[in-house]
């Protein structure tokens, strides 16, 4: 299986997911390398299409100049109606 795959942990039931900001940099540098940036970047907006809620964790990450395309993708999402949690890093 495919790493990729569980960059979304999804609870279908709640229509919510939970993203860690920095496995997704981590994920985005790896598509950058492989060429697949554009890919991976419209399998984000397909999962954020199909749900109502993200969580997202150490977001500090989202900062990053890397992942701008990432934050224009978020905001998209919040401007449909979506909600946004930022969960603090556990200790």
């Amino acid at each position: 299986m495919n790493r990729r795959e569980f960059l979304f942990f999804t609870n279908p039931r709640k229509n919510t997911a939970e993203l860690s900001c920095q496995q997704l940099y981590m994920r985005y540098l790896d598509s950058t390398l492989e060429g697949t940036t554009p890919q991976f970047l419209q399998e984000i907006e397909q999962r954020l299409s199909g749900i109502t809620s993200v969580r997202l964790t150490d977001s500090v990450w989202l900062s990053s100049d890397e992942l701008k395309p990432v934050a224009s993708l978020l905001d998209a999402f919040r401007a449909r109606g979506g909600r946004i949690e930022y969960k603090s890093p556990k200790p």
